[in-house]
């Protein structure tokens, strides 16, 4: 491969996440204040963790919180918001909230999938910009609802595909992927998100949400409410729930939407009525590029949690592995790839691991094992970032509400990204391949 064309390091460390200031729109927030104004809806686990993450970007107040379970999400976050000295007030029902609040700038929604698209378009229809969990919704049609209402409405809607905004995949795709293009020509991709056996969620047996409003709001019981992920009706595995991110970051890696899948999976591990959705699953996207078929193959694991979650992309010339774990993030040169010594100049990589040392035999020469691959130099980038993962995404979305930025993840990018996630689920059910057309990714 020929070498690109010269770069001088201050190119290269430009932040992959800066934008510069774009003319304010009708985005953006009145500037009678610096303040924005949120709501959340749905402050369980999930919750809790994005609004650690807001109580660290200036400027933000959560003004009303909502959760159906009243005696314990809604009362514990509550509680947490006190020690922030935010304020605020406490709804069991999102509607009421949303009729009864004024001057609120934006809303964070943090419930089941299937919960999405409906307290999403309300949202909007209020008036309010939306920060919306992943996956965006649990139907393709809820998905494209979403899409057209925030068009029409003129809000942003960021859809929570964190790593969209993380300073190690932006980097990544920015400086090793395409203007130093030191992978090569891509050849392939592989994914995994891998969970060690987990039992299914209980609750404090003092603290149950009432029958009726467990029924108003879709849910057959307490158990069902806790463990919605797994069910058909309400949520899609963990192909929705996990998988989806790394969906996404194919499809933003490889520019382009992938032309068919293939899966299998079932539910191979759990024995219980909880576990409806696949417990193992794997699959094949075929993406087709100008410069050839990429396939990209998935797994996901619910009893062993070997090498946790990450994702690569291997070329020619070398392999990118990224993950949010900081320590996961490395690139491997092939060994008839050019000379990366360039890249470390640069300041774009840092110097290379040395490998292990060679086996020798008592004498003291070097033995080789012919049935041991050649350990590649491996190298690290040059990105530190310790914040909440949750931080820079939501960063992101305010500044995009400010007319400052454009939004790393707006809904018509993770509408591909359902459609994915559901497809991908239907081609496991059947045993068939899915192709995919252009208008599936489109509203």
């Amino acid at each position: 491969m020929a070498d690109p064309k010269p770069l001088d390091r201050r190119h290269f460390l430009h932040s992959a996440g800066a934008v510069s200031a774009l003319a304010l729109s009708k985005r953006a927030i009145a500037q009678s204040s610096d303040t924005i104004n949120l709501a959340v809806i749905g402050v369980g686990a999930q919750g809790q963790e994005l609004i650690n993450a807001c109580m660290k970007i200036p400027d933000l107040r959560i003004q009303a919180i909502s959760d159906i379970w009243e005696s314990y999400n809604l009362k514990k976050t509550s509680s947490i918001l006190d020690g922030f000295n935010q304020k605020h007030t406490a709804y069991a029902n999102y509607k009421d909230m949303l009729e009864k609040e004024t001057g609120l700038d934006a809303a964070i929604i943090a419930t089941p999938d299937f919960c999405h698209a409906e307290q999403t378009v309300a949202c909007l229809n209020k008036g309010l910009h939306v920060y919306c969990e992943s996956l965006m919704a649990n139907t393709i049609d809820g998905a494209r609802d979403m899409v057209k209402t925030a068009k029409d409405s003129g809000k942003s809607l960021q859809i929570g595909h964190q790593r969209r905004s993380n300073p190690y995949y932006q980097y990544c795709y920015d400086h090793v992927v395409n203007e130093t293009k030191m992978l090569g020509k891509l050849t392939a991709s592989n994914s995994q998100w891998n969970r060690p056996v987990q039992t299914s969620r209980g609750f404090p047996r003092r603290f149950p949400v009432d029958d009726a409003v467990l029924k108003a709001n879709g849910y057959s019981s307490m158990q069902q409410f806790r463990n919605w992920m797994w069910s058909r009706q309400l949520g899609g595995g963990p192909a929705a729930e996990f998988g989806s991110h790394q969906f996404d970051i194919l499809n933003w890696y490889l520019e382009t939407t992938p032309h068919s899948v293939l899966a299998s999976g079932g539910v191979e591990y759990y024995d219980d009525e909880t576990h409806e959705w696949y417990d193992t699953l794997m699959a094949v996207f075929e993406y087709k590029t100008p410069k050839g078929t990429i396939r990209a193959f998935y797994q996901t694991l619910s009893s062993n949690s070997n090498f946790g979650y990450f994702e690569n992309f291997m070329g020619d010339e070398g392999t990118l592995y990224v993950s949010e774990s900081s320590g996961r993030v490395k690139v491997y040169r092939e060994p008839n790839a050019p000379d990366w010594e360039k890249w470390v100049k640069l300041d774009i990589l840092k110097s290379p691991v040395a490998p292990p040392k060679e086996k020798k035999e008592e004498s003291g020469e070097a033995v080789l094992d012919i049935t041991e691959s050649v350990v590649p130099p491996t190298y690290d980038v040059p990105v530190t970032f310790s914040d909440p993962v949750y931080q820079p995404h939501i960063q992101n979305f305010v500044s995009a509400i400010r007319g400052e930025a454009q939004l790393t993840c707006p809904a018509e990018t993770a509408l591909a990204t359902t459609v994915m996630t559901i497809k991908l689920n239907e081609a496991a059910q059947s045993g068939q391949k899915i192709e995919f057309s252009p208008t599936d990714f489109q509203v």
